[in-house]
């Protein structure tokens, strides 16, 4: 147990020097997003153009409101983070509130990223983006 803490610890204070802010920390460690859902109401994935890959797996009720949200990645702490601080932003809205979350709402949630990293926070929200605009389309047709 004490192996996990000092990993853990290690793991903050490595992303902490590197400019990740505490909430970003969290959500990387915790990646409780992280995994598939069963019966989801989309499935969508997108490649970042740095190679990182979000699979993102979307639940709505009947009214279009989004109950559940899971990210499937490959990639980095910043890709992680800022997908885990997107589903807290996104669970509970319509798909159209969905569709108004932009890059600034995830930086503020997550409370800073390193500047080379805003790449995965656009990735986060283009994946979701493309989710929902796809899950749109399939109840239109």
């Amino acid at each position: 147990m004490e192996k996990n803490i000092n990993i853990a610890s290690s793991e903050q204070n490595i992303l902490a020097e590197a400019g990740y802010g505490q909430a970003a920390i969290q959500y990387f460690l915790e990646k409780k997003y992280m995994g598939s859902l069963e019966n989801p109401s989309c499935v969508s994935k997108k490649v970042g153009s740095c190679g990182d890959i979000m699979k993102i797996y979307i639940k709505t009720d009947d009214s279009d409101v989004i109950e559940d949200v899971r990210y499937e990645i490959s990639g980095c702490a910043g890709a992680i983070s800022a997908a885990m601080a997107t589903v807290d932003l996104v669970r509970g809205k319509t798909l159209d509130q969905a569709l108004n979350i932009d890059d600034g709402h995830v930086f503020q949630r997550l409370e800073g990223v390193p500047e080379k990293k805003h790449h995965c926070i656009q990735l986060a929200v283009k994946t979701l983006h493309q989710g929902v605009n796809e899950l749109k389309a399939a109840k239109q047709s």
